[in-house]
């Protein structure tokens, strides 16, 4: 039915470019099963507002965006704006297998195992970690510069990696790429938790009735805009080549950089709680590293997607709500069902789990002395 629609109607979209010409291009059914701007054919359109079917465009979203588990198209129920990008989260169980699975496991505890022996462990293993953390703590006897010294390493390493991650993946392959990637963000994590209350105590609040409520409600939050960088767990282990996503839809519409939003919220909520110069450093840190990260996250996406990321990013925004605000972001009546998905309801249960494996994780830590 899909099929003999796009091809009895072949629609018509245009685009207001921001130098004011019109960008027009026509849907070509013979690749409809594509989700990027790839799957268009640039044109002069034949006729001017052309008419398009309701379920037309229906039809083209669910070919291109795909939906969410169980979820149909409500009747008459259509997006103002064509999905050029890819449909965040979306999770098909039917398309699963045990096997991926399977070996996701075996490669997360491999990397674990490889981790402690070689990055980890100093009494087993050859505890690289450690020599690593206590060579820049040897530069400077304040645990703020340590931490600032650590992020910088960590910026210049994880910005640089992405910047130049078609060459990195050629030279070593995709999937050993996203495991050195990944790995890097180790050091910072426990430097953080083993020296979080150290430094010169600026503000103590955690007596203060609701704000510990503020601060849980916050860190659980910032987790769903910090989740999009990895909607694809499979990707995260590199059981499936990991790529460059142009998502569009879910968090996306709320924000185009979920991950800076995110790591904002959450480095503010922790320095409230913890207050002092050490959490107020890590944070100066971090949130500058991402806002760094929008930059060049947006020139690499232009890079890669060319006309189909100006077309995202004309209808997103940078901070939150604002390009629904200003009317360049259309919702659905059913929005909501975009995060109604089990990528989405994953995250809710393993930011729960973090939250009451706090005491574990920092036990964890501490036993390494770093």
């Amino acid at each position: 039915m899909a099929s003999s629609l796009l091809l009895s109607n072949i629609p018509v979209f245009s685009h207001q470019r921001s130098n004011g010409d019109t960008l027009f291009f026509r849907h070509n059914p013979s690749f409809a099963h594509l989700k990027s701007i790839k799957s268009f054919e640039f044109a002069r359109p034949t006729r001017k507002n052309p008419v398009i079917s309701v379920k037309s465009l229906q039809s083209c979203r669910k070919i291109l965006a795909g939906t969410s588990v169980g979820e149909t198209e409500e009747k008459g129920s259509v997006s103002d704006e064509f999905l050029v990008g890819e449909d965040s989260a979306a999770f098909d169980i039917g398309k699963q297998k045990l096997s991926s699975w399977v070996y996701f496991t075996g490669i997360l505890g491999t990397v674990l195992f490889a981790l402690d022996v070689v990055w980890i462990d100093s009494s087993t293993g050859l505890g690289v970690g450690k020599a690593f953390i206590d060579a820049v703590a040897s530069l400077s006897d304040s645990h703020e510069v340590v931490m600032l010294i650590l992020i910088f390493i960590f910026a210049v390493v994880h910005s640089g990696m992405a910047s130049f991650r078609d060459l990195g993946e050629k030279l070593i392959g995709e999937r050993a790429y996203r495991v050195l990637f990944a790995g890097i963000s180790l050091p910072l994590a426990v430097y953080f938790i083993n020296h979080r209350y150290d430094g010169i105590q600026l503000w103590q609040l955690q007596s203060v009735p609701g704000v510990h409520q503020l601060v849980w409600i916050s860190s659980f939050i910032s987790f769903f805009f910090l989740y999009p960088s990895t909607f694809n767990l499979l990707e995260v282990a590199a059981v499936d080549k990991p790529k460059m996503h142009l998502w569009e839809t879910g968090i996306m519409r709320i924000t185009r950089h979920p991950q800076m939003v995110g790591q904002t919220m959450w480095c503010l909520a922790h320095t409230l709680w913890i207050g002092n110069s050490v959490a107020v450093a890590a944070s100066i840190g971090l949130i500058g590293h991402h806002l760094f990260g929008v930059w060049n996250g947006d020139r690499r996406l232009a890079s890669r997607y060319g006309e189909a990321f100006e077309i995202v990013k004309s209808r997103t925004s940078v901070i939150p709500f604002g390009a629904i605000i200003d009317g360049r972001q259309k919702l659905t009546k059913d929005y909501y069902k975009e995060f109604i998905r089990l990528p989405y309801i994953a995250i809710t249960a393993l930011t729960l789990g973090a939250y009451w494996a706090h005491p574990l994780m920092q036990a964890a830590s501490f036993r390494l002395h770093w």
